[in-house]
């Protein structure tokens, strides 16, 4: 990589850990973080960082213009939950933010972009079983409406413009390092932080609800690969289905139950059940893995033991 990158949103959940491992990688001067408000003390000391709201063009094309940027990431989002409290604002960011990247790459001034999509796009009419790379898609959230938007959007401007946008459709995440910012399957991340400091946790999804989940340094993974993978190779324009494991709350308690005995677990299902349920419970990625070689490294039992340990560490 000879120019530098620009990761919008680098501050949220996936933001904060892609910025890190990209810097790791390539160089800390290589990669500009920025996002509507500042980061973790190591996010801002590891490189360059710019305060930038994702829905202004003009201060977007100006950071672009000023580091000689040459890929975006846009991880900028409002999230499934926090989305259908504030719906407006919700489209507005999640939409315009991507339009100003797309027409940035249209008029040539960046080559590549990142955007990520979501099982959101999903709804309750899609398959839940091995949910297919195309298939019905009526998502009935805020959140998966403007994914799906997204994704359409993206494959219009490759086809209509040659935009080199790649895209894939993020599972839960689950993570030590950064909490989550308004998701659906925060539960998963909560649960690990709950049960170190209290033994017992209350679930927000009903104990049965089965959904695809991904450890972060899976999806990181993932993301680098597909932006780095020759764009002849790639099928699909889109954004790719991307699986990795799925489970339910009470599967999560019992993985806990290996490393603390005593763990609890209560549920006490809320808006965010009815979300849930139009989601798919598992996911074929058939295509990702064909296209550019991806596959998952953890599993549910491999994430508990780095959740707690790390945690644990971080006291």
């Amino acid at each position: 990589m000879q120019k530098p990158i620009l990761i919008i949103g680098a501050c949220g959940q996936i933001g904060t850990e892609l910025t890190i491992e990209q810097r790791n990688k390539y160089g800390s001067e290589k990669v500009v973080a920025s996002d509507i408000r500042e980061g973790s003390d190591a996010l801002m000391a590891s490189g360059p960082f710019e305060l930038l709201d994702a829905t202004n063009y003009a201060a977007i094309e100006d950071v672009v213009m000023h580091y000689e940027i040459d890929e975006v990431y846009l991880m900028a989002a409002m999230l499934s939950a926090t989305a259908e409290k504030f719906p407006m604002r919700a489209w507005n960011l999640n939409m315009n933010s991507l339009f100003n990247v797309l027409n940035l790459a249209k008029e040539s001034k960046i080559t590549k972009i990142f955007w990520p999509s979501s099982i959101a796009v999903f709804g309750p009419n899609t398959p839940k079983e091995n949910t297919a790379q195309s298939t019905i898609m009526e998502p009935s959230t805020v959140y998966g409406i403007s994914k799906q938007s997204g994704e359409r959007w993206c494959e219009y401007y490759f086809k209509k413009f040659g935009v080199d946008v790649r895209s894939v459709r993020y599972p839960g995440l689950i993570s030590w390092k950064t909490m989550p910012g308004g998701g659906t399957t925060d539960y998963a991340v909560e649960i690990y932080h709950e049960a170190l400091k209290k033994g017992a946790y209350q679930s927000f999804l009903d104990k049965d609800t089965k959904l695809p989940m991904m450890y972060m340094d899976d999806a990181i993974r993932a993301t680098i690969q597909l932006m780095e993978s020759p764009s002849e190779q790639l099928t699909v324009r889109s954004s790719y289905n991307l699986g990795s494991m799925s489970f339910t709350p009470s599967d999560v308690a019992d993985s806990i139950k290996k490393h603390i005995p005593g763990f609890e677990i209560s549920y006490a299902p809320d808006f965010r059940q009815k979300i849930a349920d139009s989601w798919p419970s598992s996911i074929d990625d058939t295509f990702a893995k064909k296209d550019w070689g991806w596959h998952p490294e953890f599993d549910l039992d491999q994430t508990t033991s780095e959740m707690l340990s790390n945690l644990k560490k971080e006291g």
